[in-house]
């Protein structure tokens, strides 16, 4: 064998030994793509819009409209005010609760997390005192993760002594573990 067939033939194994590793790469990317893609996502989102919530102060949130519902892990029924886990897990709420004020006035309110009729301290979300003379309008936002469990009751709650209505909000809610 001369010297230049033998560069051929190790050329030739070593050009064999890359596409199969390159076709080896592409089939397990392939693979887990197709695992990922089939992974159930488990995400709520919910809207209320004015007319939902009419109470005045501290109240539940009412929401009318389930705009993204993906997965079995989290419900809601148009118009309630309860969120039902129904998987045990990780989750990340997101939420956004617009108040407002007929009069122009000393304004204040703040937000919680409730799960199974309890307040969730941690989750307290206070708001600046605005002072006469300023915007009678204000909105919260907040991005928690906590861990919840089959059968828990989740709400979002309106607080304030004033006379605070809450015309609009959304939750957004995805589990995550």
């Amino acid at each position: 064998m001369n010297k230049g067939e033998c560069n051929k033939e190790t050329l030739c194994k070593a050009l064999c030994g890359t596409v199969i590793i390159i076709f080896a790469v592409f089939l397990i990317l392939l693979v887990s793509i197709s695992i990922s893609n089939n992974e159930q996502k488990n995400i709520l989102t919910i809207i209320a819009v004015p007319g939902d919530n009419t109470e005045i102060g501290n109240a539940r949130i009412k929401f009318s409209q389930n705009d993204v519902l993906e997965g079995n892990a989290i419900s809601h029924q148009e118009g309630s005010q309860d969120i039902i886990i129904n998987e045990n897990g990780i989750y990340q709420i997101s939420y956004q609760l617009f108040g407002t004020q007929d009069a122009i006035t000393t304004f204040n309110f703040n937000a919680i997390l409730i799960v199974n009729n309890q307040a969730i301290n941690s989750t307290f979300n206070e708001s600046p005192v605005l002072r006469e003379n300023v915007s009678n309008r204000m909105t919260l936002t907040s991005t928690v993760i906590l861990r919840l469990n089959a059968g828990d009751v989740l709400n979002l709650g309106g607080v304030s002594i004033e006379d605070i209505t809450y015309p609009n909000a959304r939750i957004d809610i995805e589990k995550i573990g």
